[in-house]
């Protein structure tokens, strides 16, 4: 990141932080100021949503959805109109437009700030209210919602009716969901700041198109393309998926060796779900946390050590969330026979152990089958096996680095915390500009297809183009 784009970043946070308390139309226009979007083009119109239906009529009126809107929508104003004249000034002489908003004019951006009354809003009636919006209107129209302390944008996408070219169909609603305007996501600051009108005009140019209104609609489709977010994200965990099998130490047991591959394909599966459900609340942030968990373990070292792995993820995966609250406690260890995987382990690697268990406590049980520890009841010398080596005895065949989860530049947990997760799984209707539950076992089965088992051969498809290989996921996921 260069510091022309740190400055805007912090610009963004700036913008959005006086949006709390100032009035919501005037730092609207400035946030899209910083954003690189301005207009003359603008009216006033009375601000209550009555007022809105009556000066922009549906052609449906008093529909479930017009109600809703009555009732939620404490008021809405017009922040600008965009055109072409102003996407490129320098190249578009204003001879013959008028600098007034024309709700006729169809090749424009429009943006609208809309405040709400509730303090908090599921994702449909964000969407719900975009339609409603963008229905009475004949041009593109972005909608600001504020709701207290968070700012939601919405988006739909439009095409001319079939039947009837005067008309148009709103198509999915795109939407970048609850920024916090004290203390933005990095996601969002970052979706933010690719909609500017700056890197917008630079995707033009890479990608041939016009600097004016349809290059900019084509702009903002791209960036707000979830698939495309979906590959970015997916090459650059595959990036850290190839360190990881470089730098870690696999075991290598007589009676049953899997590849680091699979190790580290099950590792990332694992703790994408931990990072999912913990969108919900039922994971404590703290224990991704470096700056606060590291105090928590003994000797605790970022580049060569590797007890972060050990002594807090193994205990959240196997002790935590494949073990019932009432039956959590630690191993009394010494015992290479001693197979309980309810128990957590590494107590000696742990300088505050009991403010460990007071964070693995606000997690549930999963009964399921993903953190099912693979390790075999019986000891090697009978036969036994360790995969996953959750041991007291033979945890040192398997090793992390601790880098690996928390370097600043390559780490996976810092990868992790670029992306915003959603547990709203995306649908052709409306989308959230942020990761769905459907990415897990996307993720998977990619890493899989790009690993071929039978030569432990990793071919680099990075494409992010999906497929299920069926035998090969249930070769990789059957009880050992």
């Amino acid at each position: 990141m260069n510091n022309e784009e740190i400055r805007k970043k912090e610009e963004i946070e700036s913008a959005l932080a006086w949006m709390i308390d100032d009035d919501f139309l005037e730092t609207s226009k400035e946030l899209l100021e910083v954003l690189g979007y301005r207009s003359d083009r603008t009216a006033n119109f009375p601000i209550t949503a009555e007022d809105f239906i009556r000066r922009f009529p549906a052609r449906n009126e008093d529909t479930d959805t017009e109600q809703e809107f009555r009732k939620n929508v404490e008021s809405i104003e017009l922040v600008f109109q965009v055109s072409s004249t102003e996407i490129a000034p320098n190249d578009q002489p204003m001879l013959f437009e008028a600098p007034t908003f024309d709700e006729g004019y169809v090749r424009t951006f429009t943006f609208f700030a809309v405040e709400l009354k509730d303090k908090d809003y599921p994702r449909g009636k964000y969407a719900q209210f975009t339609r409603e919006v963008n229905k009475r209107l004949v041009m593109p129209v972005v909608v600001l919602f504020r709701v207290k302390d968070r700012l939601t944008i919405g988006f739909v996408g439009r095409r001319q009716h079939r039947r009837d070219p005067d008309r148009d169909v709103l198509e999915q609603v795109t939407l970048i969901k609850d920024i916090r305007l004290d203390d933005p996501h990095p996601a969002h600051r970052d979706i933010l700041f690719e909609l500017s009108l700056e890197e917008c005009a630079k995707w033009m140019s890479d990608h041939k198109e016009e600097e004016n209104f349809d290059g900019l609609l084509a702009a903002w489709l791209a960036r707000l393309d979830t698939e495309e977010l979906n590959k970015k994200f997916y090459r650059e965990l595959f990036a850290w998926f190839e360190w990881a099998v470089a730098e870690g130490k696999f075991p290598k047991d007589k009676n049953l060796t899997v590849d680091p591959e699979e190790h580290v394909i099950r590792l990332i599966t694992r703790l994408l779900f931990v990072w999912f459900i913990k969108e919900k609340g039922l994971v404590a942030d703290e224990l991704f946390n470096e700056a606060q968990v590291s105090p928590l373990l003994k000797d605790y070292d970022h580049d060569c050590g590797d007890s972060y792995y050990r002594a807090v993820l193994q205990n959240l995966f196997f002790a935590t969330l494949n073990t019932e609250i009432g039956k959590r406690g630690f191993s009394e260890g010494g015992n290479p026979r001693h197979r309980n995987f309810s128990l957590y382990r590494y107590e000696d690697q742990m300088l505050d152990p009991d403010r460990l268990l007071a964070l693995f406590a606000q997690t549930p049980f999963i009964n399921g089958g993903l953190f099912d520890c693979l390790d075999s009841e019986e000891a090697t010398r009978d036969g036994g096996y360790r995969i996953d080596c959750f041991s007291d005895v033979d945890y040192k065949k398997l090793s992390l680095p601790n880098r690996l989860f928390f370097d600043k530049d390559r780490g996976l947990i810092p990868l992790l915390e670029h992306y915003k997760f959603t547990v709203e799984e995306n649908t052709p209707i409306e989308q959230e500009v942020a990761l769905d539950p459907e990415l897990l076992g996307k993720v998977f089965e990619n890493l899989l297809a790009a690993y071929n088992p039978e030569t432990g051969t990793t071919a680099r498809k990075q494409t992010g183009s999906y497929y299920t290989p069926r035998p090969i996921v249930d070769y990789m996921w059957r009880k050992r």
